[in-house]
Order: C-alpha cells, then structure tokens, then sequence
C-alpha cells in the first residue's frame, strides 16, 4: 500500500513539472516585433440612391391567389 502511495505521488508529479516548464518557456519567450503595415486600401464609398417614393397601388387582389367560396344564390319567388 506503501508503495501504490508513492507512485501515485510520482505519477501526479508529471502534469505539474510540465505545467511548469511551460510557464518558464512562455516567460522566457520574447515577442516578435509586429508585422509592418501594408498601404491602406480607402473604403468604397456608397452609390448615392434615388429619393425616396412610394410604390404605385397595385391593381390586383390583396389576399392570395386562392378564392374566396361561392356564396348560395337565393331563390326568387314570384309575387
């Protein structure tokens, strides 16, 4: 049981020395200068529009294509 003890202790060891070399070559790294910026390309202006004007009313049917039921004829009686 001992030694299940110490070799879980060294097992556990492994993740945290790597932890910490990663650390020490991060702090240790210097940053690479910046890339030069390259000639700026000016932004296209936006096409001037028309003014503004409402849309002609249309003529046809407001509702969809499908049609409204039949109504029931009445029946003419004679007087």
């Amino acid at each position: 049981m001992v030694w299940e003890f110490v070799f879980m202790m060294l097992v556990l060891k492994i993740p945290i020395v790597y932890l910490c070399l990663v650390v020490y070559w991060a702090v240790k790294a210097e940053p690479e200068p910046p890339e030069p910026a390259r000639r700026l390309v000016p932004a296209p202006q936006p096409e001037p529009r028309e003014p503004w004007s409402p849309r002609p009313a249309s003529a046809g049917p407001r509702r969809g294509p499908e049609r409204s039921p039949a109504r029931a004829r009445r029946r003419v009686t004679a007087r």
